[in-house]
């Protein structure tokens, strides 16, 4: 017998729909990494050019971090009203927008202007980051897990490149009359508007709105919801999530912000500190799909424990590490790395479990903005620490904060049982096959 869900789909073309979402957004995820290697390979290089000095080289830091949590938003509250494809459409192309005005700020040395394009170029960050909501709206609860990882692991494509083509970018900047770290910000541009481009052309049925509608078709028997009444509240998986993914934010910021000052201070080279990050980053995210596969066979809630006890390794590891290690601090980064990748994508399903495709949207973005400022905070901080104390402080404070979350995964555990429910509970909203 063929099964017909609520919008009168049967369960072979949601399958089918569902793989043509995932390969328009792995597309648009390619593109977007391009996109966001930018600001990170070449934004403080420009600013220290353009500015004088090192004082506000952690200027463009600041200011796309700043943008990317207001845009996060409002591609939220866009998403909500009007589906994935015009809110994640739009983010994208303000971040190309942003990226080309960088571009024009350095031909024409306008400090006032950079500023305002680094802010509006954090738009794409903000929209590459709620992406991976998109592959999740269609997805069983049992491969939330997987559909995350395959957005995440497709932005490792575009931000391994954009680095690997400063040289030659500078090179095409130089020859059109601009300056030469512009290039990547000419990448950005291209990468974010195409980006743009291949959802709001391509992302069709928009997988939240239909997924409204399967929800709205749905029975809903259980704790005395009716069709009508969609749940106005987000549940309390999706606040054990954004605590999840908060705490590993600010625990990878803080560590990962100051580890090349660390090294630089122990003499180590350029190309060391490339490598410990360049095998960080990839840490970050090249392990998502068995990440994926976990958090879907085994659950959100051990891979979120899994996350904080990697997290409190990487930070002893490298508070422990002779300065002059470069194996030791590869292992460390590589730690922080694989303990944010398993908070990110346990904390992102355990969100979309907590939340009905009526309110997802504007619950994914509100959380997003907290996940932005977050690392803004974590980056901010974590050179205080260092100042007032050591690299190893900072290290080990940020290990034993990541470990918060366990508490916090434990509350939800309790609160669940006092009512009777499994924990992660049933997902919101929703009717499964």
């Amino acid at each position: 017998m063929t099964m017909i869900d609520g919008d009168g789909l049967d369960v072979a073309e949601r399958a089918r729909i569902q793989r043509r979402t995932l390969g328009v957004v792995m597309a648009s995820q390619v593109l977007g990494g391009a996109g966001l290697a930018a600001g990170v390979t070449v934004g403080a290089l420009l600013a220290h050019q353009m500015l004088g000095g090192d004082a506000l080289a952690g200027l463009p830091t600041a200011l796309f971090t700043l943008g990317s949590a207001l845009a996060a938003l409002l591609v939220g509250r866009v998403t909500q009203r009007a589906g994935r494809r015009v809110g994640l459409g739009l983010g994208f192309a303000a971040g190309g927008i942003g990226a080309i005005g960088v571009v024009i700020a350095a031909s024409i040395d306008s400090v006032p202007l950079l500023m305002v394009a680094l802010f509006v170029y954090g738009s794409g960050t903000a929209t590459n980051l709620q992406a991976r909501y998109a592959g999740t709206d269609l997805a069983g609860p049992d491969r939330r897990g997987a559909a995350i990882s395959l957005a995440m692991v497709s932005t490792t494509a575009g931000a391994v490149a954009g680095p690997n083509l400063v040289e030659p970018l500078g090179g095409l900047a130089v020859s059109v009359g601009l300056p030469a770290l512009t290039g990547p910000f000419l990448l950005a541009g291209v990468a974010y508007l195409a980006a743009g481009a291949v959802l709001l052309a391509l992302l069709r049925p928009d997988p939240l709105l239909l997924a409204r509608r399967i929800d709205a078709g749905a029975d809903r028997p259980a704790m005395g919801h009716d069709r009508t009444a969609a749940p106005s509240r987000p549940g309390r998986a999706a606040f054990v999530g954004a605590v999840v993914m908060v705490l590993t934010q600010i625990a990878m910021i803080a560590i990962m912000t100051m580890t090349p000052v660390h090294m630089r201070a122990h003499h180590h080279g350029l190309g060391e500190v490339g490598l410990v990050i360049g095998v960080h980053i990839a840490a970050m995210y090249l392990p998502s799909p068995v990440t994926g596969m976990l958090v879907d066979r085994i659950g959100r809630t051990p891979v979120a424990v899994a996350s904080g006890v990697t997290l409190l390794a990487a930070g002893l590891t490298a508070a422990l590490a002779p300065g002059d290690s470069l194996g030791v601090l590869i292992l460390a980064l590589t730690l922080l790395g694989l303990g944010w990748n398993f908070g990110l994508i346990a904390g992102t399903a355990l969100v979309v479990d907590g939340t009905a495709p009526a309110i997802r949207a504007r619950t994914q973005g509100r959380i997003d903005v907290l996940i932005a400022l977050a690392g803004a905070g974590g980056g901010a901080a974590s050179g205080a620490v260092v100042a007032a104390s050591s690299f190893s402080a900072l290290s080990v404070a940020g290990g034993a904060l990541a470990l918060l979350l366990i508490p916090a995964l434990l509350w939800g555990r309790r609160s669940d049982r006092r009512v009777g429910e499994p924990w992660p509970p049933k997902p919101v909203g929703e009717r499964h096959f």
